[in-house]
């Protein structure tokens, strides 16, 4: 079994530096609509992320199209190098300051350019992982 995410979003192309550039996720399906990317399929190693955009999904499947329309999602990515990972990301907006939770993970959060919030993740070295 797999679940995929799929972000609905305004364009896709502001997004793909952030998945793509920044985050090292390749891009294995584009679809257009109207001249311009309409849905995109992006993955990286066992992670797969779908974006399409709202006039795409309205498009595609008229009886949830308007429905869809503000819904929201955040993302947890957990990575095993927080440093580098925070680094390809210098460029993008922090929503959530780097910090330690309770449970032993230090995360930072970011704002893509889709708007949506992605949280990067690792194991805390100073707590031992739950198991």
């Amino acid at each position: 079994m797999t679940l995929t995410t799929i972000l609905w979003v305004d364009a896709i192309e502001p997004s793909l530096p952030f998945w793509v550039d920044a985050l090292g996720f390749s891009l294995t399906v584009s679809v257009p609509h109207n001249e311009v990317l309409g849905f995109v399929i992006l993955q990286k190693e066992n992670i797969e992320l779908m974006l399409q955009t709202w006039d795409s999904i309205a498009a595609d499947m008229p009886a949830i199209g308007a429905e869809t329309r503000g819904t929201s999602a955040s993302l947890f990515l957990q990575v095993e190098d927080f440093e580098a990972s925070v680094t390809s990301l210098k460029n993008y907006p922090v929503k959530v300051p780097d910090r330690t939770t309770f449970y032993g993970m230090r995360e930072i959060g970011f704002t893509a350019p889709s708007g949506h919030l992605v949280v990067i993740a690792a194991q805390s070295p100073q707590t031992p992982s739950a198991s």
